[in-house]
């Protein structure tokens, strides 16, 4: 049994990243219409940038955690503002091959200065150790990314659909004419949504830098996970993207203790059950 409660946890920290990463593509496409196949280059970025920040300038992991963020979301906001926002209007095809492009230059230019293997990023000296449960020992930095996630995600989908903001955001992507008539700045605030999709997958990295290492292609090993996900979830759905990545990590944790050697491919396998079924996905839209 502790076989299998420790890949459960193992399963739900996975899900964690999976659920802000495509909380991250959720909100691009729902809200821009943009198929952002650069995510898991920024999600790299993120740990990147926690770990300059610490080798370089001292700040460790706390103000890592809102600095990386924001830094990472300030460049994204530039290439949405420079390249992305000209393809509006066009086929999908074009935002995904540009941010494709975007992804491969970025990976590669971090890999030809930092090669292939990870740089170490220390746990915060208050969340190392454990904590022992009676039924398994659980690490307490594991334990935070999991809850931590989890409030950055409800957070998330209250802002989008709770909050005059979210709704003037909704507004904008859907009759952006109109909105412009009651005095509202389309543009910024498409550009200020595609840096906060961009932020919270380089939130996403610096929760991961501790676990995974710091590595250039840290994001090229989870983006088609991802985008899994957020298929199996309903492209641009919000809390379907939530509620998909914690679930699918879950499942495949389970599925490394009953059948490890399907834990690989069993996200892709629901994918296709799900879309022969419901091609919108669980919770989005049918179109």
């Amino acid at each position: 049994m502790q076989a299998l409660y420790a890949q459960l946890l193992v399963g739900l920290i996975n899900g964690s990243f999976y659920a802000l990463l495509s909380l991250g593509l959720a909100v691009i496409f729902g809200m821009l219409n943009i198929i952002n196949f650069g995510h898991g280059a920024v999600y790299m970025m993120g740990a990147f940038v926690a770990y300059f920040l610490l080798n370089v300038a001292g700040i460790g992991y706390w103000p890592a955690l809102i600095i990386a963020p924001i830094a990472v979301g300030i460049f994204g906001m530039i290439l949405e503002r420079t390249m992305l926002q000209w393809l509006s209007g066009l086929d999908h095809l074009y935002g995904l091959l540009l941010t494709f492009g975007m992804a491969l230059i970025i990976q590669g230019v971090f890999q030809n200065y930092f090669g292939s293997s990870g740089l170490p990023y220390s746990i915060p000296d208050q969340l190392k150790g454990g904590v022992n449960l009676g039924f398994m020992f659980l690490p307490i930095y594991r334990g935070w990314v999991v809850i931590f996630s989890l409030v950055v995600c409800i957070a998330t989908w209250y802002l989008i659909e709770r909050t005059r903001l979210g709704a003037y955001l909704r507004a904008a992507t859907e009759n952006p004419t109109l909105v412009r008539a009651f005095g509202i700045n389309v543009p910024r605030m498409i550009t200020l949504t595609y840096g906060l999709g961009v932020g919270l997958a380089a939130l996403a990295g610096v929760l991961s830098a501790p676990i995974n290492q710091v590595r250039p292609l840290m994001g090229a090993d989870l983006i088609i996970v991802v985008f899994a996900v957020v298929v199996i979830g309903g492209m641009g759905s919000i809390m379907g993207s939530i509620i998909t990545g914690f679930g699918l990590g879950i499942i495949e944790g389970l599925t490394k203790y009953v059948y490890p050697e399907a834990s690989n491919t069993v996200v892709f396998v629901l994918m296709v059950l799900v879309l022969l079924v419901k091609p919108s996905g669980l919770t989005g839209r049918a179109t």
